[in-house]
């Protein structure tokens, strides 16, 4: 098993990549596999069953449009966000689904598309059931699916087997701890972005590696920007007002005064976060970065790199996602980066953790001290619980995000002023969180059943 650094990043829509980019892959991946066994002309009707977390949140993570609009043959990737409401809309009314965008059947979502809120499958929190049945009503195929965090999805019988993807690509540099992949800088005399890099070319060039983590980076802008300029109330039925639009226009006007307080540097920060995580919350394109909840982290540490720290540069930002990339792989396969499994110690503890360590990179931090960055950032978010009110990514996890951004550089630099000498290593802090998630009770993990979810009043 081999992972990517673009595995762990991929551009999707909010709010959720278990609870939105998931399902829609998974909906649309069961739809091309009727077509390559010939079985989609047959098909008269799909029953779709969400389980566990997916039941219990799915209505307030557009799990159920994620479906819908899956079937239809979208990606996350390119879906006209624009066109969501509208098409998700038409299905509700119709009671009629193309599915892959041409075999049109009836498909009715009050009845066809089941959220079991109690009922949870046995190998994940984020269980799917996707079954075809012909016009007699006879089955005609069925696959188990789940959404493991950050978009990925794993059928049944490959979780079973402890498998995140089925890429067996041999890189030169294998790595599954953070020790391993320290002895390999030492040895190679490499930077931790030197390592990923290397292996990155096993799939990709290093003109198109450059060029697709830049395309990256220009989507997270995007989407910065976009969210500074939204106004409005986000959906759900919270009454969230989005911040970022007033922030911006107030940092504008602090910086044309040649404002000099010290901390307007944490306010960019903060209205960086807040803009993705509110595009994020209201269904708009974000870089799941390791996943949508916690997607507004790096974005926000990579724009203050890039417009506050002297030198920066697009190898700088290349490197620095690289360098975030190796270590969401290490969150991803010794632990979960899913917040139904260990809670959002896996989604912005993570995204902290990548954060911090890449900025303390490209700030000319040797791999001792990333690896320190990285411990620091986890460290600091273990236990942090899953607790969405209303089912919505919105309260905490909008503010949730800009916290642990200002937390991530400041990760950055304590690690920077020492030796990169520390005394919890980051696989022991990534081993407490998991061990933590195990035991978490399940109300804090992504349910709505404990926790701020029912101690706030939602309307």
């Amino acid at each position: 098993m081999t992972l990517s650094a673009f595995d762990l990043y991929s551009i999707g829509i909010g709010p959720s990549s278990s609870h939105t980019v998931g399902p829609m892959r998974a909906s649309a991946g069961f739809v091309r596999e009727l077509q390559a066994s010939d079985q989609l002309a047959g098909v008269a009707r799909v029953c779709v069953q969400l389980f566990g977390s997916l039941g219990a949140t799915g209505h307030g993570h557009g799990s159920a449009e994620a479906v819908i609009l899956g079937l239809h043959g979208e990606d996350p990737a390119t879906v006209d966000v624009d066109t969501v409401a509208d098409q998700v809309s038409a299905v509700r009314a119709d009671r009629t689904i193309a599915l892959g965008g041409a075999h049109r059947i009836g498909f009715d979502p009050g009845v066809d598309l089941i959220l079991h809120r109690n009922h949870t499958l046995p190998a994940h929190p984020n269980g799917m059931r996707f079954t075809a049945f012909d016009s007699a009503g006879r089955r005609v195929a069925e696959r188990t699916s789940y959404s493991v965090g950050g978009g990925f999805v794993v059928d049944e019988s490959a979780l079973l087997q402890g498998r995140l993807v089925a890429d067996d690509v041999t890189v030169p540099h294998p790595f599954r701890t953070a020790e391993e992949l320290l002895a390999i800088c030492s040895r190679r005399g490499l930077r931790i972005s030197d390592v990923m890099l290397a292996n990155e070319q096993m799939w990709r060039d290093p003109a198109t590696i450059r060029s697709d983590a830049l395309h990256l980076w220009q989507v997270m802008q995007d989407c910065v920007s976009r969210g500074c300029q939204r106004e409005g109330v986000l959906p759900g039925g919270l009454g969230v007002r989005r911040r970022a639009p007033a922030l911006h226009r107030a940092l504008q006007a602090r910086a044309a005064a040649r404002s000099t307080d010290p901390l307007d540097t944490m306010d960019w920060v903060n209205l960086y976060a807040l803009a993705v995580n509110e595009e994020n919350a209201a269904g708009g394109r974000v870089v799941t970065a390791p996943t949508n909840g916690a997607a507004g982290i790096i974005p926000a540490v990579l724009h203050h790199y890039v417009r506050s720290v002297p030198g920066a540069d697009d190898d700088g930002v290349v490197r620095f996602l690289l360098t975030a990339a190796a270590i969401g792989i290490l969150f991803k396969v010794n632990a979960s980066i899913s917040g139904a499994e260990v809670g959002c110690q896996g989604e912005v503890g993570s995204a902290c953790a990548m954060a911090a360590g890449a900025l303390c990179e490209v700030l000319g931090g040797t791999p001792e001290q990333v690896e320190n960055a990285a411990e620091v950032g986890i460290e600091h978010n273990l236990g942090l619980t899953c607790d969405p009110v209303g089912g919505l990514v919105q309260v905490p996890c909008i503010e949730r995000n800009a916290v642990a951004s200002v937390k991530a550089i400041n990760a950055a630099r304590l690690a920077r002023h020492g030796d990169g000498t520390h005394r919890v290593t980051l696989d022991q802090a990534i081993r407490t969180m998991r061990d933590t998630g195990r035991d978490m009770q399940d109300k804090y993990k992504e349910t709505a059943r404990g926790g701020l979810a029912v101690n706030v009043i939602e309307c």
